[in-house]
């Protein structure tokens, strides 16, 4: 089968390929809002209509929540699995769009073409790369080159409630050779990428109590403890100067970067100075021994995300609390275990309360581990392989700061190997006012799931 033709069909479709997915962004599939459920439902009715009409068996699946979408294609290559999510952020605040957030339209930003809209990044404009690159081969050679399942969720953006029993329910018939995710963005402008490790994350909250009760500060000014200022040197504890985390057994599990990756990503070009100067930030204030991009794609962390007690309303109350309160999250690389990280965590404070308080721990273990993907696998390297071509540049193995719980869930729900390959940008305004898709990620995103594919294909015995 040749690509030449597919690849061709691709560019002079592209205007028709503009308009569906415009069609499908103007449906304000709100996952999150039950106001918007009719929607969501004529969002998953479309994606089933429009895969029909490509000759593929598509399905409308109910759930608790939103429909799940499933089809299947045969073929006499490997069996892929294709994932994306057809619902959206909501559009708050409203005020601050430059157009209505469900009318698609072109607009020119700094000399790029770009698709403005709610969910044109994030994650209809991703999703349909696959999908046009599916059509295009179809339509040249009425088939593709692999067997392919498509599994649209319709919750990815309210957390996913119906999504494992679903996986679990279905695991036979979802289960494939790779799973492939387009939900992820491009290392830096124009680098194609594949995600092939993501953070994990551990949550944590305690309670340190100290006097029975809120103290006058006249009365107990000085002889009393206050929780605050105690619970302020704990924080302090648990970071040395350097910015290393200084807790024991934190940093069991995590690996070394190989020099392969070293050098992907020293040619990435990543602007450490852009990336920072857009937070006002003029340094990075993690781990000194390592970069930024580093920080981000290779190391965990262990932050405050809030800290309270005492009088927090208007004008002054002299007050010694009783208690403050403090909020917790590490992200978490390789082989790092939820579990022991936060019973490390949990040990380094009881070690260090003072005298006369108590910590209350809330809540159980509510965390999960890093994914990190076994790129020695063949469809890793012929997708990097594929991608390079495309954009005529090296393809980089990327790492993600985030988590993406869907990754996490092919690799222990249905033991597949997930392979993330995303065309957006870092200023795509994902779940933000204005969010836009550049007309140039849609385009080369299709010619490289086809080129994809066609890898995959070939490369099958």
């Amino acid at each position: 089968m040749s690509l030449d033709a597919v690849l061709s069909r691709i560019d002079a479709d592209l205007d028709p390929a503009l308009e569906r997915l415009f069609d499908l962004l103007r449906i304000p599939s709100i996952s999150t809002d039950p106001e918007y459920k009719a929607d969501c439902d004529r969002a998953a009715e479309w994606l089933v209509k429009d895969l029909n009409a490509m000759g593929i068996a598509a399905e409308r699946r109910e759930t608790p929540g939103h429909p799940m979408v499933v089809a299947h294609v045969d073929g006499d290559g490997p069996h892929l699995l294709f994932y994306g999510h057809y619902d959206v952020q909501p559009v708050d605040p409203l005020e601050l769009w430059h157009r209505d957030p469900f009318d698609p339209a072109i607009e020119e930003v700094d000399g790029q073409k770009v698709i403005r809209a709610r969910g044109a990044s994030d994650d209809k404009g991703q999703l349909m790369t696959f999908v046009e690159a599916c059509r295009a081969y179809m339509a040249e050679h009425g088939k593709l080159p692999c067997k392919v399942t498509f599994f649209f969720e319709g919750e990815e953006e309210s957390g996913s409630p119906s999504l494992v029993p679903f996986m679990k329910e279905n695991a036979a018939e979802l289960t494939a050779d790779v799973a492939l995710i387009c939900d992820t963005t491009m290392a830096a402008p124009g680098l194609p990428s594949i995600a092939t490790q993501l953070r994990g994350m551990l949550k944590e909250e305690f309670t340190l109590k100290g006097p029975r009760m809120d103290l006058h500060s006249g009365l107990y000014g000085g002889p009393a403890l206050n929780p605050l200022r105690e619970i302020s040197k704990l924080i302090a504890s648990f970071h040395d100067e350097t910015g290393r985390v200084a807790v024991d057994g934190f940093y069991d599990g995590v690996p070394e970067l190989s020099d392969e990756l070293r050098r992907q990503w020293a040619d990435a070009g990543f602007d450490e100075t852009t990336f920072l100067g857009r937070i006002g930030m003029s340094r990075a204030h993690g781990e000194e021994a390592f970069s930024a991009m580093e920080q981000v794609w290779a190391r965990p962390t262990l932050e405050v995300n809030g800290m309270w007690g005492g009088y927090t309303g208007a004008g002054t109350k002299t007050v010694i609390p009783a208690e403050a309160h403090c909020k917790l999250t590490c992200r978490l690389v390789g082989d790092q275990d939820p579990a022991q990280v936060r019973d490390a965590l949990r040990a380094h404070i009881e070690a260090r309360l003072p005298v006369d308080t108590e910590v209350v721990w809330h809540g159980s273990l509510d965390g999960a581990p890093a994914s990190v993907m076994d790129t020695s696998r063949p469809e890793f390297e012929l997708a990097r392989g594929a991608l390079s071509d495309e954009w005529s540049r090296e393809a980089v193995f990327a790492g993600m700061g985030g988590s993406i719980p869907i990754a996490g869930y092919f690799k222990t729900i249905l033991g597949m190997e997930p392979m993330l390959i995303g065309f957006a940008k870092d200023d795509d305004a994902i779940h933000s006012p204005n969010e836009k898709y550049d007309v140039e990620s849609f385009h080369k995103g299709i010619r490289s799931w086809a080129r994809i594919l066609d890898a995959l294909g070939q490369a099958a015995p």
